[in-house]
């Protein structure tokens, strides 16, 4: 399997937050699948540090992708295809980080791992 990780996911995930299920936990520790880390996670997780939301132990543009290398997590990149799926993307979500993960996962035919019911109205593959 190929999973995007929502933000609070992959933040869950490295603090091993007991809101994390067991069943997405297992899923990001399977060597089997290839789990991946938007680089719209970055930004908005350093958009909410900034803004003295997210607590982090170091700055976020150190921390996260030491986390993300850490846990053997791959980068994704943000490129012009899965912007242009914003065209074509009804507007069932106001957030626009998670509009660009919705519009990552369809682009690249990936799996999003997330609690967020308004991701789930999206014809998208859900863990």
């Amino acid at each position: 399997m190929r999973i995007l990780l929502d933000t609070h996911i992959f933040l869950w995930f490295i603090s091993g937050d007991s809101q994390l299920s067991a069943e997405v936990r297992e899923a990001i520790r399977n060597p089997n699948n290839d789990i991946y880390l938007s680089a719209v996670s970055v930004w908005e997780a350093i958009v909410k540090y900034q803004l003295g939301k997210l607590p982090l132990p170091k700055h976020p543009a150190i921390y996260l992708p030491e986390q993300r290398v850490l846990h053997q997590i791959s980068s994704l990149d943000l490129d012009e295809k899965s912007v242009a799926q914003l065209a074509i993307l009804p507007p069932l979500h106001r957030d626009p980080f998670d509009r660009m993960l919705i519009c990552q996962a369809l682009q690249n035919s990936l799996t999003i791992a997330t609690v967020d019911p308004a991701i789930r109205a999206y014809e998208v593959s859900i863990l």
